[in-house]
């Protein structure tokens, strides 16, 4: 499958790097005839410098690249909102991906679709700092800040950096299926699929390094219970804080409540579990602390957008224990986070 990516000076590294590398890891598991064939097609030839510093070899410059893609996307960069492409490169770039099954961008990518006249009345996303600007230099699109990504037809957009893995997994998947797409997510170690919005906030993300933050402790003390049925004065005796101050001082730290994040910790757990099993759903309710079923899919419904039962029958993997392409599955974040 011809995959071709589009990079300008100051690209983010990883905007480029994460999608080169889950196609890269793909075909390790796919026959030589169906692997994914990357080129890196850039304003000029030789290098192009990323904004970190880093230079990666570009293999033609768009005027003398003129080959059908299958797929085609845009890397973004931090002075892409800002960037005016000339004429000749908007108009290639609008001539390339019409004539691709499929086209999109990473992250702030967009805007380049935009200058190419690629979004009017098209849904689309972007990192969560840029969509209002996105908003108001494309006005005739629909643009979704809080969505990881986006697809309209054959046109696919994501949040910030990161996210353009969260893309290519989810292309990966529509590909070859949902079982490749497991086989690479587990060997970049990210997470398979993120239901949650660009705005949420995960408790795993919320932790940080210091393990001996109060949000750290408060992580660890509710995962060591994740079955019973805690309250805020357990958790504020646990970590040695007063009840008094204990829920202003969390939130201040984790930028949620002590309440909301237990549930967020709860409904990890319980994806991994809906992921990775067949236990009863009243089960997996009991093993995470929900009071009942019905509790745990209230709470299900209001943070991922989705009952427990779809949440099974659209992400269940077959694990019988000895798989070792399933086993050892990693636990799933309810969000993207804070990406830059």
């Amino acid at each position: 499958m011809k995959l071709t990516l589009v990079v300008l000076d100051g690209v983010q590294a990883l905007d480029l790097a994460g999608p080169m590398d889950v196609f890269a890891e793909a075909n390790l598991f796919l026959p030589k005839k169906d692997q994914y064939e990357i080129t890196l097609v850039g304003e000029k030839p030789g290098s192009v410098m990323c904004s970190s510093g880093v230079e990666f070899k570009v293999h033609y410059d768009y005027r003398n690249f003129h080959a059908e893609s299958e797929l085609l996307l845009v890397a973004g960069g931090p002075r892409y909102p800002e960037y005016r492409p000339e004429p000749e490169l908007a108009e290639w770039l609008g001539e390339r991906a019409r004539h691709a099954s499929r086209f999109g961008a990473v992250c702030n990518g967009v805007f380049l679709l935009g200058h190419a006249g690629l979004l009017a009345g098209r849904e689309i996303t972007t990192h969560w700092d840029h969509a209002d600007r996105l908003s108001q230099q494309f006005p005739t699109s629909k643009v979704r800040p809080d969505k990881i990504y986006v697809r309209d037809g054959n046109l696919f957009t994501c949040g910030g950096v990161t996210a353009g893995i969260d893309l290519c997994l989810a292309l990966l998947a529509e590909d070859w299926g949902h079982e490749i797409a497991v086989r690479v997510a587990k060997r970049l170690i990210v997470y398979i699929r993120r239901d949650g919005g660009q705005s949420q906030y995960s408790p795993y993300l919320a932790v940080g390094p210091d393990e001996d933050s109060l949000v750290a402790k408060v992580l660890k003390y509710v995962t060591d219970h994740i079955s019973d049925p805690l309250t805020i004065e357990d958790i504020a005796d646990a970590v040695g804080v007063s009840r008094r101050t204990f829920s202003r001082a969390f939130a201040k730290h984790a930028n949620v409540t002590p309440s909301v994040f237990v549930d967020q910790v709860r409904i990890d757990f319980a994806r991994k579990l809906l992921e990775e099993t067949d236990v009863p759903l009243k089960t997996v309710a009991f093993r995470c602390g929900f009071n009942s079923a019905t509790q745990m899919r209230m709470i299900f419904l209001r943070q991922i957008g989705s009952s427990p039962k779809d949440y099974r029958e659209r992400f269940r993997v077959a694990y019988n224990g000895t798989d070792d392409t399933n086993s050892g599955a990693i636990l799933e974040s309810t969000s993207l986070g804070m990406d830059s």
